[in-house]
């Protein structure tokens, strides 16, 4: 690739649009771009399914043989085989019963190491230059907690060299580097995150993340059978639809793409299908209200009562959460005729316990009348949209429709482009579907 520089490493000044990004604000309503770029370089995100037995193998590396075929060079981004994981999950808890996380992190990443290398063989038995790269070799440094690490930088020059040698690369997902040099894993959705950031750091021309769905969908397909896929969706879309239940992407993926200018596509690896495009708002999207509805099961909210009615009280008790690195959602504060505050909020059910015990030791510091209560089998319904910022009337339609279907809502929480409530675990599906034909989502926009 001529003349094409390659000097980029990962800094909130990354500035320069790809050709991708550029057509994205301006093509048609109702279309979805396909572009044909010569000599582009095209990330590719394979997920754990896509590579889930050896004839998946072979056909992602088809896949990425027809991709190089066409001229382009390809970096491909793999999570580990379907069940790995959780095999290596089962035999680190056979064996200890407290697994150090550290050790957790050396475990865990060999699962997309196994991964990235039958790829890499599969591709060169189709006569394709490949080179397997690890979380180290593509340069990407980590901070956090192991098996919950962040990307702190990237450095892709190992990557570059590869590639123009005209290697095609097959890179580990969900791992990195300590800048100790600690093996470090990323947590739920960190082969994402790494296709991302990978894009980001070598300025790809096209980043699609392919999996086992077609593209994000108005609702779970599995839920609202009649769900429309979307061609397009805004990154503030996608990042509320990823952390109110969405399972297409985590939401930490979407927040890297809109930091710095990643325009990715959702699309299924086991066909040609297009899938949907994730890019900045532009003007027609206001044209539609509700972009999709989003659910999130297994869900627990804590109340928590008698709390002094004092200023840092509610800071205090969110801070003890926040260093035990509990993620809360909704949060609730009234204040009582007594003077004593009451505050509620929702996380998942798993994290219920972890939640309590430190809620425990800080709230004996803070009120001999505080008190927890707890509630799990509880769910989570959202309605996004960033229609919702010029069209009225969106809360009264939702409520309205819920009531119609004699479901009972619990906590409401609102922001300029989502409304979610809680509802009882065993009506979610039902809320999903009057929600979603409420705002008839079935329908292509007029």
């Amino acid at each position: 690739m001529p003349g094409r520089s390659r000097h980029l490493s990962i800094n909130p000044g990354l500035g320069e649009t790809d050709l991708l990004h550029v057509l994205a604000k301006s093509w048609p309503r109702g279309f979805t771009l396909r572009p044909r770029i010569p000599m582009a370089l095209i990330v590719q995100k394979y997920g754990g399914t896509s590579v889930g037995s050896l004839d998946r193998i072979r056909n992602v590396a088809a896949r990425i043989r027809r991709t190089r075929d066409e001229g382009h060079q390809v970096v491909a981004v793999v999570s580990a085989m379907s069940g790995i994981t959780d095999g290596l999950i089962r035999l680190a808890k056979d064996l200890s019963a407290n697994a150090s996380e550290r050790e957790m992190d050396v475990l865990l990443a060999t699962g997309e190491q196994q991964a990235i290398a039958l790829v890499a063989m599969a591709l060169r038995d189709l006569g394709v230059d490949a080179a397997s790269v690890t979380g180290r070799q593509a340069g990407i440094v980590t901070t956090g907690s192991h098996t919950r690490g962040r990307i702190l930088a990237l450095d892709p020059a190992l990557m570059r060299r590869l590639l123009d040698e005209g290697r095609t690369l097959v890179v580990a997902g969900f791992q990195g580097v300590t800048s100790e040099g600690m093996i470090h894993t990323l947590g739920r959705g960190g082969s994402d995150l790494t296709a991302i950031a990978v894009a980001a750091a070598l300025k790809a021309d096209v980043c699609q993340i392919l999996t086992d769905v077609d593209g994000v969908y108005t609702c779970d397909p599995r839920v609202v059978g009649h769900a429309r896929k979307l061609p397009e969706i805004s990154y503030d879309e996608m990042l509320e639809m990823a952390s109110s239940g969405s399972k297409v992407m985590q939401s930490r993926s979407v927040e890297f793409a809109k930091k710095f200018g990643v325009v990715f596509e959702v699309r299924s690896s086991l066909n040609d299908n297009p899938g949907t495009i994730v890019t900045e708002e532009h003007p027609n999207m206001e044209n539609v209200v509700i972009r999709g509805v989003s659910i999130e099961r297994s869900q627990a909210r804590v109340t928590i009562t008698g709390i002094p009615d004092e200023p840092g009280m509610t800071g205090r008790i969110l801070s003890a959460l926040g260093e035990a690195e509990i993620n809360l959602d909704m949060i609730v504060l009234n204040i009582a005729h007594d003077g004593f505050a009451r505050i509620s909020f929702t996380m998942h059910s798993s994290d219920l316990g972890r939640a309590q015990a430190a809620l425990k030791r800080v709230l004996a510091d803070i009120s001999a009348a505080a008190s927890i209560e707890t509630e799990a089998g509880i769910a989570k319904l959202s309605a996004v949209g960033i229609g919702m910022r010029s069209h009225s009337g969106v809360a009264a339609t939702m409520f309205q429709a819920l009531g119609d279907a004699g479901i009972n809502i619990g906590m409401i929480s609102t922001s300029e482009i989502k409304i979610a409530v809680t509802v009882d675990e065993t009506r979610i599906e039902d809320a999903a579907r009057a929600v979603h034909d409420a705002f008839r989502l079935d329908r292509e926009p007029a």
